[in-house]
């Protein structure tokens, strides 16, 4: 609850790596200090022996969160977070110029912060489990895309001296995959191994299938063909075989996020509504879960959900123009997971194939058909969530039928 009427002195807090800039303005905007802290144990006791003196004070920053926020609110203050791109719009309001200092920062925020912030939002008290949840998928995230830029690095490799890997195994994100080429890191060793040691290694590792065996064995038996030059062969295999050591070290850590991600989602209140989605899984509800949060007041609307999250069109209307745009300004990790989520969905909700199949005959794209899709979804998770509720396909089909769904005609019943 945003209590604006309380604060009687705004601060504008242009944060830094290594120092701060402050300026506080009391309700008339007269600059009652300006002062610049560092980024050290010793600047934060000097903050907070010097805000003694406004014990009202609300404080404006470019950041939602991160250390400098968690120090903020340690030290009693209200903090408003801003967005970038709106406190930019406020610093050419008080210069138009164009010039740009971290003084001028500072003020703009403050002065913004007195005229506006009865429209901003506060940041409340944080759940500690969803934070700890949203860090450790958002990490988990980067992680898989160090993963994803290894198995690129490994098959250009491979693609160099040992173009017959690339033929016998497709997914590269597979350990077995890898085990091959440890096994055998060239074509010179997989032809001296014989066919009998590859019918070994495939029935070692569960790999022998009638549709496919038969394939592989002809790609081993043709691997000698490809004609490499022996410096690279020797160079580019021992650089393979490191890229099959960081991709083991990473998955063994990728294995320990996903089973701590697991334990700490069982224990939330809210694992219930968000692992009932049908296709977010053990992986996708967590991140769901961390990236909308557990506080209720933080969305008003569905709207509100779908802006943060990027589903929602930008309207740019003047005179006789009128365009419609994908919205870039939001919180991308909120995005990625509801792409994800509502590309899942496909494969598990009758309604939910049924409307990306329906936006695809209109002439939209795949990414625009999963936005669209999202952006339904999301005005049923924030009902869901609103209401404690989990997700009952039995339900969303009878408040289909009672609003007379166009995917009705679809024959989805």
């Amino acid at each position: 609850m945003n209590d604006h009427s309380k604060h009687r002195h705004f601060a504008g807090f242009d944060w830094a790596s290594d120092h701060h800039d402050i300026i506080v303005v009391d309700e008339s905007g007269r600059i009652v200090a300006d002062f610049q802290i560092a980024h050290t144990t010793a600047g934060w006791r000097e903050w907070r022996e010097k805000i003694t003196a406004w014990p009202d004070l609300a404080v404006a920053v470019e950041t939602s969160f991160g250390i400098v926020v968690e120090n903020l609110l340690d030290s009693g203050v209200t903090v408003y977070p801003i967005n970038p791109k709106s406190a930019k719009c406020y610093r050419q309001r008080k210069c138009p110029s164009g010039t740009k200092t971290d003084r001028l920062d500072a003020w703009a925020q403050a002065d913004a912060l007195r005229t506006d912030g009865h429209s901003w939002r506060p940041l409340g008290p944080k759940d500690p489990l969803v934070e700890l949840l949203r860090i450790l998928c958002r990490d988990e995230v980067q992680l898989i895309e160090e993963r994803t830029a290894l198995i690129c690095q490994l098959r250009q490799a491979l693609r160099d001296y040992y173009p017959a890997a690339l033929e016998i195994f497709d997914d590269w994100t597979a350990p077995h995959a890898w085990a091959f080429v440890e096994r055998f890191p060239t074509a010179d060793a997989l032809a001296k191994a014989g066919k009998r040691q590859w019918e070994k290694f495939l029935h070692t590792h569960k790999l022998w299938r009638p549709q496919t065996s038969q394939a592989r064995l002809e790609a081993m038996a043709k691997s000698g063909e490809w004609k490499t030059s022996a410096p690279v062969v020797e160079a580019k295999s021992l650089y393979a075989c490191s890229k099959i050591r960081q991709l083991r070290a990473l998955e063994s850590q990728l294995q320990q996020y996903r089973k701590r991600i697991e334990e700490l989602f069982a224990t939330h209140p809210d694992s219930g509504l968000f692992g009932s989605l049908p296709g977010a899984g053990p992986k996708l509800a967590p991140r769901l879960l961390g990236e909308i949060g557990s506080d209720r007041q933080r969305y008003d609307d569905p709207q509100g959900l779908q802006c943060v999250a990027g589903t929602a069109p930008v309207s740019f209307r003047s005179g006789k123009i009128c365009k419609v745009y994908m919205r870039r300004a939001c919180c991308p990790s909120l995005r990625h997971t509801i792409h994800l989520f509502a590309d899942h969905s496909r494969n598990s909700s009758v309604w939910a194939s049924t409307y990306y199949d329906e936006q695809r005959k209109r002439g939209k794209s795949h990414a625009e058909a999963l936005r669209a899709l999202g952006q339904r979804w999301i005005k049923i998770i924030w009902r869901m969530w609103r209401d404690h509720a989990t997700y009952d396909a039995n339900l969303h089909l009878k408040n289909q039928i009672s609003h007379g769904s166009w995917l009705l005609k679809a024959n989805i019943t």
